[in-house]
């Protein structure tokens, strides 16, 4: 796709911090687009980057483009995107694509997806999924010194994550991002297997890596694990520095409370960002539940997670 002219936004159900942007707005504009969803850690960890060159270069020219294209059905919901935009402190325009008119046009198949745009409107780089953010800004600075910004330099952005952004312990890294759904699970093994659509009492079996179980009432979904009734728990074998869980409350409104185990011990240092040392955590929100960030060394270890209270969903684990 490169050197073709950038599609348009025009399939964009909803603009956010910005009206519509059309090619007309743009042009003489240096743009960069990202495709994301707002629980996807890969994006997550790409967020301190393109927040930062948004700032650093808006007075030079640049214009930063979010197109929210929803992975998961409760991430279309707009009250979602504003609440996660806020935590998240996005201040750019994004373009609500949950019909995926937008990621169609660009011919997108990624979760993050990078493309940068010349004043002229060619698509001049891409790149997908994380890394490589010299290079990236690299061309940005290129293609703002073309369009005639004379205040660039070459002076790259500095960035402190933390959280759910800090960057993936990718040489320790030996577990999957894994679905719990059943159109996409892997490795499941409470015995009997799954049962969808109908709720059934599971039970947890010695687990190998990068397997995982239920325990207790659930209803396995196609997008979800839903559980029946309070005392319900997920079992799942790691090995990882961090182990984060996209869930949220049935109910909207409503909360959940849970506690996490590993090797059956709370996790005390290893706990992470939602979650205190003695395990106990709060789901209110539908989003990225960060609840292991251990330090090394890294070994196989097994997570549990109990839920207190009743008619909580679980979509799917990340780790880094």
């Amino acid at each position: 796709m490169l050197d073709e002219t950038s599609p348009s936004f025009s399939g964009a159900v909803e603009w956010l911090n910005s009206k519509p942007l059309t090619a007309t707005d743009l042009r003489g504009k240096v743009v960069v687009v990202e495709f994301w969803t707002y629980t996807c850690v890969n994006w997550l960890r790409t967020l301190p980057y393109v927040r930062a060159w948004a700032q650093k270069y808006k007075d030079e020219g640049l214009v930063v483009i979010g197109v929210h294209t929803p992975e998961f059905g409760f991430e279309a919901n707009l009250d979602n995107i504003r609440l996660a935009m806020k935590e998240m402190r996005i201040d750019y325009p994004v373009a609500i694509d949950s019909n995926y008119a937008v990621w169609k046009a660009f011919g997108n198949e990624y979760w993050p997806a990078l493309y940068l745009i010349d004043s002229h409107g060619r698509i001049r780089h891409t790149h997908f999924g994380e890394g490589d953010y010299e290079q990236s800004e690299r061309v940005i600075q290129k293609l703002l010194i073309a369009a005639g910004s004379h205040g660039v330099g070459n002076e790259l952005v500095l960035v402190d994550p933390s959280g759910l952004e800090v960057a993936a312990d990718w040489d320790d890294l030996r577990s999957p991002e894994n679905f719990l759904g059943y159109e996409r699970t892997e490795n499941f093994a409470s015995p009997g297997g799954a049962v969808a659509n109908n709720r059934h009492v599971y039970g947890v079996p010695r687990l190998a890596l990068n397997a995982w179980a239920l325990s207790g009432a659930w209803t396995i979904e196609r997008e979800a694990v839903v559980l029946s009734g309070a005392g319900g728990r997920i079992a799942y074998r790691f090995h990882a520095r961090d182990l984060n869980l996209i869930m949220g409350p049935r109910t909207r409104g409503a909360s959940v409370r849970f506690r996490v185990f590993v090797d059956g011990q709370p996790p005390g240092a290893a706990h992470g960002g939602d979650v205190d040392a003695n395990g106990y955590g709060l789901v209110s929100e539908q989003r990225t539940y960060q609840l292991i960030r251990q330090a090394k060394p890294i070994v196989d270890r097994q997570f549990e997670i109990e839920f207190l209270d009743p008619d909580v969903e679980a979509f799917d684990f990340t780790f880094g």
